[in-house]
């Protein structure tokens, strides 16, 4: 297993410890949360531990329903408890840079649903500032070429329609297309954020603010760090 794994596997297996029985859980996309899954399904079958999922990505139902995790919609009446999730950068504010699964539409909206985000990561998702990974960002299919154009125009940053291995554009399970925008360092999250949505076409950006209450991080030795958010 190499390092990265290691560390996202401690993280899991810490994480699925924060379940408890009768919880309503948000369950997040990505290989780090795929080892959360396996965790917590290995708890309910030795403990008997009773719990419901949310999933946020038609991958995360498959996975979750292998391990016998009984999952239901995202309701007023099912909020999650606690939602585990991975992230591709986290800054010291715990903001976070998400959706290079290209699920951050529903990650969004359940996390900001849920009495606590917890995001799970290896150690190299830890960032000082937000920007290497390029910024995904869900966009309305009809948009993408004038969405295309307007973001180079205003923002002088050259954005890439995600595609999939035959060259068609990849589709979310909401039917939109991803643009990765390559910014570099991002200073003022939030700002950037605001500034993107107002633009007619982007339903959503992977840019989480204020949403993640802890960080769990996992290092090759397969020591988990927990990490707070830093004003």
């Amino acid at each position: 297993m190499s390092n990265a794994n290691i560390g996202k596997q401690a993280a899991g297996e810490v994480a699925a410890k924060l379940v408890h029985d009768g919880m309503i859980v948000g369950i997040g996309t990505g290989s780090t949360v795929a080892f959360f899954i396996e965790a917590l399904g290995r708890r309910m079958q030795t403990e008997g531990l009773k719990i419901r999922g949310i999933p946020t990505s038609e991958a995360t139902v498959a996975h979750a329903l292998r391990w016998g995790i009984p999952l239901v919609q995202l309701t007023p009446q099912t909020r999650p408890d606690l939602t585990i999730d991975g992230a591709d950068e986290a800054n010291p504010k715990l903001d976070l840079i998400k959706g290079g699964g290209g699920a951050l539409l529903r990650e969004k909206l359940v996390a900001a649903a849920s009495t606590e985000l917890v995001v799970i990561a290896d150690a190299s998702k830890r960032v000082a500032h937000l920007g290497a990974f390029p910024l995904p960002i869900a966009i309305v299919p009809f948009a993408a070429p004038n969405l295309i154009s307007q973001l180079k125009e205003e923002f002088e940053v050259t954005p890439r329609l995600r595609l999939l291995a035959d060259g068609e554009p990849f589709i979310s399970d909401d039917g939109l297309y991803i643009l990765d925008l390559p910014f570099g360092i991002i200073r003022r999250p939030a700002i950037l954020d605001k500034r993107l949505k107002v633009l007619p076409g982007i339903v959503e950006t992977g840019i989480f603010i204020g949403l993640a209450k802890r960080l769990l991080l996992g290092h090759p030795d397969g020591r988990v760090e927990a990490v707070y958010p830093v004003e």
